[in-house]
């Protein structure tokens, strides 16, 4: 694997940020939600976002 830069690595910080923001906001909503369907979305826009950061944090291992 390359070597990150420190712009690489505040890129990334910012994005798994991002990501798990997401997926909180989203799982939020979910719970809030009364109709099935859109927690139904909400619920699975939560997953994506969770596993956005799990391949984002591929990234530092």
């Amino acid at each position: 694997m390359t070597n990150l830069s420190t712009l690489d690595l505040q890129n990334l910080r910012h994005l798994i940020g991002g990501c798990e923001t997401t997926h909180c906001k989203m799982q939020a909503y979910a719970q809030s939600a009364k109709d099935p369907q859109v927690q139904q979305f909400f619920q699975k826009a939560a997953q994506s976002a969770c596993q956005s950061k799990e391949q984002l944090m591929q990234f530092l291992q």
